[in-house]
């Protein structure tokens, strides 16, 4: 659980306390300074919030180093960011599901609260940034709800506003799970139950924000990793899984025919893109959370090329898998940036068009077509993990007119910057083909390089003098 993690984070010194910031702006302006899109930078525990008793606390960055990812998801901490790759682009190959099972009690039941005794805003929820609408108790947690025609459970994240005492507010997408099945609801005229909780299992955040295949449930996916089953109760209202350890627990419902204003929101595009707009209002009908509970949140800013973020692993791993399960060969690595607009690969050259097959192929499996924006082939010596080796083959191996290619009408959404609200769900994307042209690669100019074994040598000799 939350108090698990933190407890492994503080033991390997990737967890610093954060007492007495504000929950109007501090947080989330201390979150990006102090902690967010920095290499190697901690994880922060806020307690002490202004305005509010000890012990109600806010977990930011639990997964934001490549230790920390590796920790969630029971691989080695020395482990390097293609080791990490490796067994996620294997585990869909060979997946293992294990499925929850149902347990009669759990933390989460400490404190049970309904009706009038239902208050929201009782929890140190912040308004991370100044543009926001209000304040997002949802950025770091899991929403779950079911299929009412073929009853599998979806554990998805989707960001959540609080508007009062016992409603909020969420924004899913189009195209996502558990707007789907919302709509399945509604279509039948009838409310559809929610269960949200802020304060989970980092890794079953993680799965959540990755879907799973169609009709496959998240929770499935967390416990075939484990290696055991997660542990749920079944909620009094929504009679919905609801993990046993979550720090807060809300049961609710979408009502159909009644909504309110949801959002502006920073969202990871670095912008306001989706606005604010009319959402079905969530009625919160029980409210469980454990004593002294931690909210685990995840908010957004200006997303950077940092290739090791846990989130840019996932991505490039499921993009990586699905494109050799499309038959692409000789595929190097793959590499996520910004979030999910730029994705690069690279192969090793066996024929003519095979770079133009594997880019345009990345493209559109489903790792890398929502919200997609470049695609960057390149050949095996360019490392796709450095944006600066990448750039530098985009500038000299890719003549614009020959090198790249414009999709149209690609899968797009609400959330992005450069769509009109008009034409918001659809966006154009673009290839480049930055590997040497196939037919004279052989004649192409020598690249300067310093070969891998001399590189070792060196800095096995000069380490000291020049690296510590």
């Amino acid at each position: 659980d939350v108090r698990e993690s933190t407890a492994q984070l503080e033991h390997l010194s990737e967890l610093k306390h954060i007492s007495g910031a504000d929950w109007n702006l501090e947080i989330g302006a201390l979150s990006v300074l102090a902690s967010k899109h920095k290499e190697n930078s901690p994880a922060l525990l806020f307690d002490r919030i202004k305005d509010y008793p000890p012990g109600y606390r806010i977990l930011v960055g639990f997964f934001e180093s490549l230790k920390r990812s590796a920790l969630t998801t029971n691989l080695p901490l020395d482990i390097t960011r293609e080791g990490f790759i490796q067994p996620w682009r294997e585990r869909p190959a060979r997946p293992e599901y294990i499925p929850p099972v149902t347990v009669a009690t759990g933390r989460v039941l400490e404190n049970v609260l309904t009706g009038d005794d239902i208050h929201l805003f009782k929890f140190r929820v912040p308004r991370w940034h100044e543009r926001d609408g209000g304040r997002y108790i949802g950025t770091g947690h899991v929403v779950i709800t079911r299929d009412p025609d073929e009853n599998w459970v979806n554990v998805g994240c989707y960001r959540v506003m609080v508007h009062d005492r016992d409603t909020m507010g969420m924004n899913i997408s189009p195209g996502k799970h558990g707007r789907m099945q919302r709509q399945k609801h509604f279509d039948k005229g009838e409310s559809c139950p929610v269960v949200a909780c802020f304060g989970v299992d980092p890794l079953l955040h993680m799965i959540a924000t990755r879907p799973e295949p169609y009709g496959r449930s998240e929770f499935d996916a967390v416990g075939g990793i484990k290696g055991e089953p997660v542990e749920v109760i079944r909620g009094d209202f929504t009679g919905l899984p609801i993990p046993a350890y979550a720090e807060i627990a809300i049961e609710g419902e979408f009502l159909p025919h009644q909504g309110k204003e949801e959002g502006p929101f920073s969202e990871w595009t670095g912008y306001y893109a989706s606005g604010e707009k009319f959402e079905p209002l969530i009625k919160v009908h029980r409210l469980y959370h454990r004593d002294n509970p931690i909210i685990t949140a995840s908010p957004e800013y200006r997303p950077t090329a940092r290739a090791e973020h846990c989130y840019e692993l996932l991505r490039a791993a499921y993009i990586r898998d699905q494109v050799e399960k499309a038959g692409v060969p000789d595929v190097q690595a793959v590499a996520s940036y910004f979030r999910r607009f730029l994705t690069v690969i690279s192969i090793r050259q066996r024929y003519p068009g095979h770079a133009r097959q594997a880019a345009l192929i990345a493209s559109q499996v489903q790792g890398a077509a929502y919200l997609g924006r470049y695609v960057v082939v390149v050949d095996d010596d360019i490392d796709a993990y450095d944006i600066d080796d990448v750039l530098w083959a985009m500038c000299s191996r890719a003549d614009p007119v020959d090198a790249t290619e414009i999709l149209r009408r690609c899968w797009s959404g609400p959330l992005d910057p450069i769509i009109p609200r008009e034409r918001k769900g659809l966006s154009s994307r673009m290839i480049i083909d930055a590997c040497r042209a196939f037919e004279w690669r052989d004649n192409f100019p020598p690249a300067a390089e310093i070969s891998a074994e001399r590189q070792r040598a060196v800095m096995e000799k000069w380490r000291k003098e020049l690296f510590s």
